[in-house]
């Protein structure tokens, strides 16, 4: 078999076999494929797409190009979530406390950010103590005492999907819905949970901007996850506007603890609800989404969600004390507040350009290595709708320097639009998959 030919098969079209996949996976993890072919290839799928079948067979040979966790140990139906990333997304922190509250097991392995969309494993370093490096044989122990370990991806899983993530970041192909969508599932599979609810957010601070698009990366995703015998439901959310009002690693964990407490709500919880119900559907802890819905409403009420995620503090090596004291959370000195330039309502948010402002602040990466600043980012003060007067705060910055501050305030004020007449923000919850 010859790579060139394969490249010049998908670049005219034509749909490749499981051998023909399978060729490509190996030479990518084993190394025998330059990366000139292989950055030929994805340009190649960019352009030409794959169907399901490929797309299921792409995502079969990258699960299976390392380890496969096996979690056959712990008892009961293994739930996961992921999400699509976007601004404020702090809805693991929340949902994975509250179902494993309610005696579902969550095994979570999370990734770092990149961009404006924040990763888990960012925001659980932000508490002093919390270890996220946890072994197979660890996870399985912790999760068999407490239903719950938040982790991040251990260096044998999915070795070829992180070498095309690498290339496809540099390559323009990163926008691939075959290639996301492969991406995403692959690791999912080979973490070894049962059944996976997906995020798929869709707005202006998303990869899809437009519902089409998402809706098509949701039911790809779905029918792969169905190919390969595992539950799979997509929720496909609105990312209009940043999902929570703290934006910024440490910051978002404060907010997690406050939803937690039920001292907020909104639509960061509005979607963590969402999606934990139908976590708790697929497990069959309960009958429907609404009985899943009350049941993550009384956990908040009842405090047993919060005491969840006090237990996971305690298993990976975090200080408790943060739930009852936020000061022991990092938080940058410097702090500037944005005021609105004249009077309206908030009737335009382009998500995005407040992602990018986090980066300004030091609370996001605009390159895979770089060092994040656990105390920068953004306290939101408007949603979409809010009425505004001039010289009113619309959002507050945390960073290290003066610089950063005033490198993200305009930004900010680029991203929110003032208008005269009040604008609605779209339904959240767009559609279920």
């Amino acid at each position: 078999m010859n790579m060139v030919d394969l490249i010049i098969k998908k670049r005219d079209g034509h749909k490749l076999n499981k051998e023909e996949i399978a060729y490509f996976v190996k030479g990518v993890s084993d190394g025998s494929l330059p990366e000139y072919q292989i950055s030929a290839f994805l340009m190649a799928v960019f352009f030409k797409g794959m169907d399901t079948r490929e797309t299921a067979d792409l995502t079969i040979e990258m699960a299976q190009s390392g380890g496969v966790f096996n979690f056959s140990e712990v008892a009961g139906f293994k739930a996961d979530k992921h999400s699509t990333g976007g601004v404020a997304d702090t809805t693991t922190l929340i949902l994975a406390p509250l179902v494993a509250s309610v005696g579902v097991p969550v095994i979570k392995m999370s990734g770092r950010g990149l961009g404006f969309s924040g990763g888990t494993i960012d925001k659980l370093e932000a508490i002093p103590g919390f270890h996220v490096d946890v072994t197979e044989k660890k996870a399985i122990a912790y999760a068999k005492e407490s239903n719950i370990v938040l982790m991040s991806q251990t260096d044998n899983l999915t070795p070829a999907d992180k070498k095309l993530y690498a290339l496809r970041d540099v390559t323009g192909t990163v926008d691939s819905i075959p290639l996301i969508a492969a991406s995403i599932m692959s690791k999912k599979i080979a973490a070894g949970a049962d059944g996976i609810v997906l995020d798929v957010k869709c707005g202006s601070g998303a990869f899809m901007q437009d519902l089409k698009s998402a809706e098509t990366l949701a039911a790809m995703m779905v029918q792969m996850g169905q190919h390969m015998g595992k539950k799979v439901t997509a929720v496909i959310s609105g990312m209009d506007q940043p999902l929570g009002l703290n934006i910024g690693n440490s910051l978002e964990v404060m907010e997690a603890i406050e939803v937690l407490k039920g001292n907020v709500g909104g639509d960061l919880l509005e979607v963590s609800l969402t999606l934990g119900a139908y976590m708790l559907l697929m497990a069959r802890r309960v009958e429907t989404v609404e009985q899943g819905r009350y049941l993550l409403q009384t956990h908040i009420k009842n405090g047993m969600g919060l005491a969840k995620f006090r237990e996971l503090l305690i298993q990976q090596g975090g200080n408790p004390e943060i739930l009852e004291d936020a000061s022991l959370l990092p938080l940058s000195p410097c702090k500037k507040i944005v005021l609105a330039s004249a009077e309206g309502y908030v009737s335009r948010i382009n998500t995005a350009l407040i992602g990018r402002a986090s980066i300004e602040t030091g609370a996001g990466r605009a390159y895979k290595e770089q060092p994040l600043d656990f105390g920068a980012g953004i306290v939101m003060k408007k949603r979409l709708g809010d009425g505004v007067k001039a010289g009113e705060a619309l959002a507050e910055i945390f960073a290290a320097t003066e610089e950063k501050c005033a490198a993200a305030a305009n930004y900010l004020q680029q991203a929110i639009i003032i208008g005269e007449e009040k604008t609605e923000a779209l339904p959240l919850i767009l559609k279920i998959m």
